[in-house]
C-alpha cells in the first residue's frame, strides 16, 4: 500500500489470469459451475478461454441472454481458440458458448467481478450571487488579448495533482514490477 498525501493511498496488486475450466478449458465436458464456484475475480483480472476454434467460440452477452442461451443477440463474439477477456470493471459478466445446444448443455460462464466502485470527485462548492461568501478559487493569468477570467477550485487542482499522483506510481509498477 502506498500513501500519496493526507487521504489518497494506492494497493498495488497483481491482477490474475484465470484459464477458465483449468486444464479441461472451454469444453462441453467442463463443469463450469463447479469451476466458477470458488473464484473471486477482480477489477483487471483476465479469463483465458482455450478451446477447438473449429467445434466451440466464446460469446459475451447479457444477463438474459445467458438465461436463455440466445445465441443472435451478443454483445461480443470471439472464435480464435485462445481467447483472453480482461475483466475492467466490477459487477456480472456473461459468456456463452455460441452454440445454443451447448449453451444449454451447460457450456456458459457467469463471472462476478469484485469492486466497481469508481472514484469521483466531490463537486465543488457553488457560489451564492450577491453574497459575500467566499470561495477557494484560484484565479489563473490570462494573455492580456483575453477578457474572460477562468478560476479553479483547490477541489479541481488537488483532483488534478492526485490523478498525476496515480499515474507516476502506475509508472513506477510497470518499472519496477512489470505491471
Amino acid at each position: 500500500m502506498i500513501a500519496l498525501g493526507d487521504n489518497l493511498t494506492v494497493e498495488i496488486v497483481p491482477a490474475t489470469t484465470y484459464i477458465v475450466g483449468d486444464s479441461s478449458g472451454w469444453d462441453i465436458s467442463t463443469n463450469l459451475d463447479a469451476w466458477v464456484a470458488d473464484k473471486k475475480f477482480k477489477i483487471g483480472d483476465s479469463l483465458s478461454f482455450q478451446y477447438s476454434s473449429s467445434s466451440y467460440n466464446v460469446d459475451e452477452v447479457t444477463r438474459e441472454n445467458y438465461d436463455t442461451c440466445n445465441t443472435t443477440n451478443i454483445l461480443k463474439s470471439y472464435a480464435n481458440g485462445n481467447t483472453t477477456v480482461t475483466l475492467t470493471r466490477g459487477g456480472d459478466w456473461y459468456f456463452v458458448c455460441g452454440n445454443q445446444l451447448y449453451c444449454l448443455g451447460g457450456m456458459k460462464l457467469h463471472a462476478l467481478v469484485e469492486g466497481g466502485k469508481t472514484f469521483s470527485p466531490a463537486p465543488a462548492p457553488k457560489a451564492v450571487f450577491g453574497s459575500n461568501q467566499k470561495t477557494n478559487a484560484v484565479p489563473v493569468p490570462q494573455s492580456s488579448s483575453s477578457k474572460k477570467s477562468t478560476h479553479f477550485s483547490n477541489g479541481a487542482i488537488n483532483y488534478a495533482r492526485n490523478a498525476l499522483y496515480l499515474i507516476y506510481i502506475a509508472l513506477l509498477a510497470n518499472v519496477f514490477f512489470g505491471y
